[in-house]
């Protein structure tokens, strides 16, 4: 299990991520014009730089949605490999199947 503390900060920065994207959307597109002319948006640079750094999405980490883990996780279930194949013995993911050959 993943410390509670860890759980909350991930949580805290996916609000965070939600709360500023449109906003970071905003200024990434009048730096990209900017850019595509040839010159330099010096205040859409620095009002993207003030933005909380908990705020870009590059900072988010997937964890298992049941334990917490960071570490062996399978994007289209959301869990780790423990939990994945402790609930696919059970019989608990749908559709899921041990293979044997």
């Amino acid at each position: 299990m993943a410390k509670e503390c860890m759980k909350a900060r991930e949580v805290k920065r996916a609000k965070l991520v939600e709360k500023f994207a449109e906003k970071r959307a905003a200024l990434k597109v009048k730096i990209k014009e900017a850019s595509a002319k040839g010159e330099l948006d010096y205040e859409s640079i620095a009002a993207l730089a003030k933005l909380p750094r908990n705020s870009n999405p590059v900072r988010m980490h997937n964890r298992c949605a049941i334990t917490g883990r960071p570490k062996g996780y399978m994007r289209y279930f959301g869990l780790s490999r423990i939990q994945f194949r402790e609930m696919a013995s059970n019989g608990l993911l749908p559709g899921v199947k041990k293979a044997s050959w």
